[in-house]
Order: C-alpha cells, then structure tokens, then sequence
C-alpha cells in the first residue's frame, strides 16, 4: 500500500493532537490476523522503515530507547527458522517444530528486543515501553492494510533460540511481530466483561 506519512516534528517544536475518529474506529475494529494466515506481499523495505518509526515513537519513561529491532525477512527468516527447527529437533521436540509454523508462513517478522539499561528508570517501566512497542508495531501494520499478529513462544523464552537471534545475557523478546496479507478476514474473538474490570477506589 502507497502512503506518505508525514515528516517527523522537530524536536521542541509544537505538535498539535487533533480528534482523531478514525483511529478510535480502528481500535474499535482492530483484529489481529492469525499468522498462518498471513502470506506475500509482506511490507516493502521502506514501510518497514516507516513501521519502525511510528513505533519508536511509544511512551518512554526517561528517553532511553531500552529496547531494538531485529528484521526476519526474505532467506534470513528462512535461515533463521531453519536453525530454530535443527535446535528443536536435536531436542528431540515435534511439539516445537510444529509451533515453528507461524514463524515460517508470514513473508517477514520484526523481532522487538527488550534491551533495559543500567538506570534509575525500573527496569519494569522499560520492559513496558518495549510492549508499547510490540502493540504500536502491530497497529501501525494493520492501519498500513496488512495483517499482523504478535507471537512469544518457546523461541522467544529459550536461551538457546535467543542466543540463535543474537540477543546478550540482559535482553529479552518483548515479541516477534508477523506481517503479511491476510487470506481472509480476521473473525471476532471473544472479548472481556469490562464492567467485570473496573472497581472503584476506596480508602
């Protein structure tokens, strides 16, 4: 899909926040597509650049950008599918194996790496902006007009699959995000009771 996002503001000038209904309409739409679903075309090289950027752009307490991105693209993410299969299978693991399906179907991944730094800024808050990450990531693929699904599984937890990514002792997988076309629509999944969540505060 063509479009032209606007520049980045410079940084100090002002940046007007508008209503924006279609964003509240997307949000209220939003579905993310199974990964076995997704297939070519995945996004071009310059929206995966723009992808990035709007992603960067999450709440961060502290500006430290604790967090980086890993591209899946092309015979990379094959290669890198493959050592993740050769490790499983060395394991002896077809339940692992199996779940290697949605990384391999969907035409390319981004890999969003939670990198906190030695700071006063809790560790907690930045592992949170990598999440706001993840979530920026995946909405900014679907307002694109691609499906997008956000995955952690077992090669996202072993270290042995995160040494294969090339992620140090102190990083983690915040999420791998999965882009491509969806087959089909997405159908609706149950949803919470959110009155259910909500309680009023009492002293």
């Amino acid at each position: 899909m063509s479009l032209t996002l606007p520049a980045s503001p410079e940084f100090g000038a002002p940046v007007p926040q508008p209503p924006h209904l279609d964003v509240l309409t997307f949000l209220a739409t939003r579905r993310s597509a199974s990964a076995m679903s997704l297939s070519e075309p995945g996004p071009s090289s310059d929206e995966v650049s723009d992808l990035i950027r709007l992603a960067a752009r999450v709440p961060d307490h502290g500006k430290l950008a604790p967090w980086r991105f890993v591209l899946l693209d092309g015979p990379a993410k094959i290669r890198f599918a493959h050592r993740l299969q050769q490790l499983a299978e060395s394991r002896g693991d077809q339940k692992a194996v199996a779940k290697l399906g949605k990384l391999k179907a969907p035409p390319m991944g981004i890999a969003v790496v939670s990198s906190p730094r030695d700071h006063e800024i809790p560790t907690w808050e930045q592992q949170l902006s990598a999440g706001a990450v993840c979530t920026t990531l995946l909405y900014a693929a679907q307002a694109l007009g691609y499906g997008a699904n956000w995955i952690t599984d077992w090669y996202a937890y072993d270290a042995e699959a995160q040494a294969i990514l090339g992620l140090s002792r102190t990083e983690s997988v915040a999420g791998f995000i999965f882009i491509g076309t969806a087959e089909e629509p997405p159908k609706e999944r149950e949803r919470p009771e959110i009155q259910s969540l909500i309680s009023d505060w009492r002293d």
